[in-house]
């Protein structure tokens, strides 16, 4: 019922135990109320945090480091709503937030994109019927373009150049309408995209071809929560499921050049081969080279059994918080 946006500081974890362990531990800096579930958030510059509430507020919180606290910078009151933005019931959860300072985009269970400048009172722009189902997340694909995905298994392409309100592309899975839950785009290869959703599948997309996924991986048992490409390492990608489970997928080719530690601590590691449609261009994700086309997969915490629900990677660190109310830092993504 109460909730907080909590600020920690892990930079003190300097000595990092043989198996990747924090002897060090995190400490918290500060913390702030917050009305509603946090959905999502995401930093929009070194002070400033921009914060999706399950009311359908999005507030800017601005961290002071001077004396260590958090405040309410600028608030978006019911940016997301299902009736009309009046009705004190009417919030609609914002579900998920991209920045690109100054710029906010937000998406939510209305089917609404908001784009907010960080110093402006009113939204730059919305489109109101963007989507008639659940947007669950949102990525800039460039400055100007973001994807969308939705709760019928589609991928949009939005221009915000362009002022009409209609998606510039529209991909779905096949048939099956599986609600997807979660969008990151390769960090080098802007048409790469990976998305993940309610069976626990990772779809791997090339969107300047076709309109249906290049690869579907099969991972998770339960919904996939979250997926990122290692951002300067983007061979590499993480997933993390409702099943408990966080798996690390390796795309590089130097199989043999492989560190050890993949193999060591009863972690499970599988080969999974894709199924590649008709395929012309190399990268590691978009392979079609049967040598080449075999994926290793860890599981980097093989006996959770509680959801992870969010992760996030920042060079050799992988953060991730899960249904046990902990967060946990893995300092050693590789060896």
């Amino acid at each position: 019922q109460d909730n907080r946006i909590s600020l920690w500081s892990a930079d003190d974890l300097g000595n990092v135990g043989l198996n990747g362990e924090c002897h060090g531990e995190p400490h918290l800096l500060c913390d702030i109320q917050h009305n509603g579930d946090v959905m999502d958030m995401q930093f929009l510059d070194q002070e400033r945090i921009v914060v999706a509430s399950s009311t359908g507020t999005v507030t800017i919180f601005r961290h002071h480091q001077n004396n260590q606290t958090l405040s309410a910078n600028h608030r978006w009151e019911r940016a997301h709503y299902h009736v009309d933005q009046d009705t004190s019931c009417g919030g609609a959860a914002c579900t998920g937030v991209v920045c690109n300072n100054p710029e906010i985009v937000t998406v939510g269970e209305d089917g609404r994109i908001n784009l907010f400048r960080a110093d402006q009172k009113d939204a730059v722009r919305t489109i109101d019927n963007a989507d008639s189902s659940t947007l669950h997340a949102v990525t800039f694909l460039r400055t100007t373009e973001i994807l969308t995905v939705n709760s019928i298994g589609q991928l949009k392409i939005w221009d915000l150049r362009q002022q009409r309100n209609e998606p510039s592309q529209i991909f779905s899975l096949a048939g099956d309408r599986v609600p997807l839950h979660c969008v990151d785009r390769h960090p080098n290869q802007q048409h790469i995209v990976a998305t993940g959703g309610q069976d626990g599948m990772l779809s791997i997309w090339d969107i300047r071809q076709g309109t249906m996924p290049v690869s579907l991986l099969n991972a998770h048992e339960a919904e996939m929560w979250e997926v990122h490409f290692h951002p300067s390492n983007p061979d590499h990608l993480f997933t993390c499921s409702e099943d408990g489970s966080l798996w690390h997928w390796d795309a590089s080719t130097n199989r043999s050049e492989k560190p050890s530690f993949l193999h060591q601590g009863g972690r499970s590691t599988t080969y999974l081969s894709h199924n590649t449609i008709n395929q012309s261009v190399v990268s590691a994700w978009l392979s079609n080279d049967p040598t080449k086309d075999r994926m290793e997969i860890t599981n980097l915490i093989p006996n959770q059994t509680l959801s992870v629900n969010s992760l996030d990677v920042l060079g050799p660190c992988l953060v991730y918080g899960t249904d046990a109310e902990a967060i946990y830092v893995n300092r050693q993504l590789f060896a």
